[in-house]
């Protein structure tokens, strides 16, 4: 079959089998192929249009339904299926729970290849909706149209959007009327500057001839009620600036920290602009069993303050420590887990590439009055050596929560060879964490697995393991 027919296939009455990677959901093809199939749910029985062909694999979207799935939902939000944050919000919660615990499974016993304990029932959120601590906006002057919007005909008096990227197109933003990750007031106060801004004409910004004012909007919250709003402009225009700003803070009082950065280059991260504080303070306070946490605009924190609650806790379950043991927290951010688990320690030592988020650690362990935890900055395959374990001390427990693409061999090498009795592993990302589990099998043996669910309607889970020596 010639490549330019592959868009015209249609598999028909095609049975959804599985949710798979990155939230969509798998299914057969007539020819044994596997199909990748989004917004729907496993058991959906579908005709299927074909996207794209590969050696292995189609992509594909399902043009009919011929039968409902009994675990679909009715999806909560106006946006779903156009935003694509929350692919699975048309399933229901505890199905989505069983395809996270499944896919830990899986990735542990395929990549890793080790025996494994009974998994402990994986832990899933007493808040399926408006979970998180942080919100990104974009600011756009051609919003993206949706395909009910263009069949509508109607004329659209205003382009201007605030909201979300499309999926896989950079420059087009999705404007957002209520989203249901954040509490409020975070809806109010988009909705207010979007209004506010389009009202009085403050230009908003265009990507691709990169011109306009406003470019981001950031909003942190935290469970003790505080709220941070961070506004990027693309130049400065003070007069625009701010009328922006104190409008915003007239109308929201409760607001603790407001600021906002001028950004003229070329990409919108904020690692490496100057910030600056318009009224409050600069950083919120998050509080956990009586430590607070300051967070300023730049800090790493787990965007789902209650469950990383829940998550801390099950990390110093696994620890089991008793008041004598040396702690190694390695990629410790911010130092929540080390001062989280310091009580139950002698001493803990974290380790973190960024130098800001040590600075972080250090300032919170001084304002939580910790004593026993003590913090370094560089790269971990660089720091973790010989000498820093002989000035330090040899570890009894390791605690390690790596970003997404695990840990550095030679991070892995060094904890073989200084051979603590337990290891501790967090992990965003189960595949990575099984490859390293299996690099680690001879020395040590999984005891305990729990899955731990931070981001309900994604595919995003949480694993903790603990090793322990053979």
């Amino acid at each position: 079959m010639g490549r330019k027919h592959t868009d015209k296939i249609v598999f028909e009455n095609i049975t959804v089998h599985d949710a798979g990677a990155k939230g969509v959901s798998v299914a057969k093809a007539p020819d044994g192929k596997v199909i990748f199939i989004p917004n729907v749910v496993p058991g959906d029985v579908v005709d299927v249009q074909t996207l794209k062909k590969r050696k292995a694999y189609y992509e594909g979207k399902a043009v009919k339904f011929h039968t409902y799935s009994e675990h679909r939902v009715t999806p909560i939000c106006q946006h779903f299926g156009t935003c694509g944050g929350c692919k699975w919000q048309n399933m229901a919660y505890d199905r989505q729970l069983f395809y996270k615990n499944q896919e830990v499974y899986n990735n542990l016993k395929r990549i890793g290849k080790i025996e494994l304990p009974d998994f402990e029932p994986i832990l899933g959120s007493e808040k399926p909706f408006f979970y998180r601590n942080k919100m990104e906006f974009g600011f756009s002057d051609t919003r993206w149209m949706t395909d009910e919007e263009i069949r509508s005909g109607v004329e659209f008096n205003t382009k201007n959007a605030l909201g979300f990227h499309i999926p896989r197109m950079w420059d087009k933003i999705l404007d957002i009327e209520k989203c249901h990750l954040q509490e409020d007031p975070s809806n109010a106060i988009r909705n207010e500057i979007k209004r506010f801004a389009s009202e009085h004409h403050l230009p908003f910004f265009n990507a691709r001839n990169h011109e306009g004012l406003l470019r981001t909007l950031m909003i942190r919250t935290a469970s003790t009620g505080e709220i941070m709003v961070l506004i990027q402009f693309y130049q400065e225009d003070k007069a625009q600036r701010e009328l922006l700003l104190n409008h915003i803070y007239s109308t929201f009082p409760q607001i603790t920290s407001l600021q906002y950065v001028i950004n003229g280059k070329a990409n919108d991260t904020l690692y490496d602009q100057d910030i600056k504080l318009f009224k409050g303070r600069d950083y919120i306070l998050e509080e956990m069993e009586g430590l607070q946490f300051s967070i300023n605009a730049k800090s790493f924190y787990q965007t789902n303050s209650a469950q990383a609650y829940e998550l801390y806790k099950i990390t110093r379950e696994f620890a089991g420590l008793t008041g004598k043991e040396i702690v190694y927290d390695l990629y410790t951010g911010t130092g929540t887990i080390a001062q989280f688990v310091s009580k139950q320690a002698q001493k803990v030592i974290g380790v973190e590439a960024v130098p800001e988020a040590i600075a972080d650690a250090k300032e919170n362990a001084k304002r939580n009055n910790i004593r026993n935890c003590e913090f370094f900055a560089g790269d971990m395959k660089n720091v973790f050596n010989d000498a820093f374990i002989a000035q330090h001390g040899q570890p009894d427990v390791i605690i390690t929560d790596p970003p997404r693409d695990g840990m550095h061999k030679d991070v892995v090498a060094q904890i073989l060879k200084i051979a603590p009795q337990k290891v501790v592993y967090v992990s965003c990302n189960s595949a990575t964490q099984a490859r390293d589990l299996a690099l680690m099998d001879e020395q040590y043996k999984v005891t305990r697995v729990r899955p731990v669910d931070m981001f309900p309607q994604t595919h995003h889970v949480e694993n903790v393991v603990l090793l322990e020596k053979r």
